[in-house]
């Protein structure tokens, strides 16, 4: 039996450069992703963390980074760590013309964990806010409620 996934297509209009500092520089994640922090030195076999106000969320180890093509690496939801399997997000990043075509895959999922839950609410919202921050400059409000719980 195959394991679910969540997979979400968009386009940006940017580099794949710029695309790819979005997703591992520090000080824009936190300005898209709602407060937080994405912090590694982003190379493969290197650890992770993704946090708000200093508190970890989520943290692994990077798998695969191919700069401006490629980031994958290990999902570890902290408050779950104890009770669900490790996941893996992959961003592949293609040139479109004047866009960017972003996938994002989140697979090797806990089929009856809350991660898949949280991420098919959470990864659309960062997505978007991700989008807009990039072609726009601004992100999406801080305050926008969650579909999540």
């Amino acid at each position: 039996m195959s394991k679910p996934e969540f997979v979400y297509v968009t386009y940006i209009e940017t580099t794949p450069e710029k695309l790819w500092d979005a997703l591992t520089n520090s000080d824009f994640t936190e300005r898209y992703w709602f407060g937080y922090r994405a912090t590694s030195d982003w190379k493969a076999g290197s650890p992770y963390h993704i946090a708000k106000d200093g508190q970890r969320s989520v943290e692994g180890m990077v798998l695969v980074s191919d700069r401006p093509n490629k980031l994958v690496y290990a999902w570890d939801v902290v408050k779950y760590a104890d009770r669900e399997r490790t996941s893996r997000v992959t961003f592949d990043i293609e040139p479109r013309g004047t866009v960017v075509q972003l996938t994002v895959t989140h697979d090797e999922l806990d089929e009856r964990g809350r991660t898949l839950r949280d991420i098919s609410g959470g990864w659309p919202m960062v997505l978007a806010s991700l989008k807009s921050f990039l072609e726009t400059g601004k992100p999406l409000p801080a305050d926008l409620p969650s579909r999540a719980a």
